[in-house]
């Protein structure tokens, strides 16, 4: 498995057991709407990486990732987020359950999935970036972290309006606050702390092993144009615009 993991068929390998995966956890949902629901993101982000994958191949470790977090979500959209039993499940393993052992009141599964998503998701942002921005130096650390807080403030308010819209047990099912006032919050910090982590062991890896890690920090911090923006870049504009004529 591990000199498969530099085959370039690895990501094709990946999409059969996710497929198999979702389609084990697909069997019996707790709420079907609310599990067709949650899979609605799931199936367009799988999409789009079938689509860019001959023109932007991610690296395997990218996809790893992204696999791993979708297997935690297909978990939690099999049961609902709000009542995936882990707890039963450490019971059965230890003879206590974990929620008991830490001190939890209640279900933290989506806690898990969020801090997931940071952890596993700012990678591949980060390889967007580098690759497509040509973001160097901090800004290949700093911008991967500030779009994953992006996206997971988006997901929040798209947790929001369906809620809104559909109501009811369905609406309550998929925002899953558990009657927490502050799950939002919490949700997107922990995110953010997934991020803060994966950035931190790249950045690591790259002190340890790139050389010119230290240069091309001060160079990506470096002023690139001396001269502002704004109102100063408009009327250079307006004066070629005019010398044109």
């Amino acid at each position: 498995m591990v000199r498969f993991f530099f085959h370039p068929r690895y990501p094709q390998l990946l999409l059969v057991l996710y497929a198999f995966w979702w389609l084990v956890w697909a069997y019996k949902p707790a709420s079907l709407k609310d599990w067709a629901l949650e899979h609605v993101l799931t199936v367009l982000w799988v999409g789009l990486l079938i689509l860019t994958h001959r023109r932007f191949p991610f690296s395997n470790i990218s996809y790893t990732l992204i696999f791993i977090h979708l297997c935690l979500h297909t978990i939690g959209a099999h049961y609902t987020y709000a009542h995936v039993p882990y707890d039963d499940w450490f019971r059965r393993l230890l003879g206590t359950g974990l929620n008991e052992l830490l001190g939890f009141e209640r279900n933290h599964y989506d806690r898990l999935v969020h801090f997931s998503f940071g952890l596993c998701r700012a990678y591949p942002i980060r390889e967007v970036f580098l690759r497509i921005a040509n973001a160097k130096g901090f800004w290949g650390y700093y911008l991967p972290l500030d779009l994953t807080m992006s996206f997971s403030m988006l997901y929040e308010l798209i947790e929001w309006a369906a809620a809104l819209w559909f109501g009811g047990e369905l609406g309550q099912a998929f925002l899953g606050t558990q009657g927490d006032i502050w799950d939002a919050h919490k949700d997107m910090a922990l995110a953010t702390c997934g991020a803060i982590v994966s950035m931190s062991v790249v950045a690591w890896i790259n002190w340890k092993f790139n050389r010119r890690f230290s240069r091309e920090m001060q160079e990506s911090l470096a002023v690139k144009r001396e001269e502002p923006l704004g109102e100063v870049k408009l009327r250079e504009m307006m004066e070629e615009q005019e010398r044109d004529k």
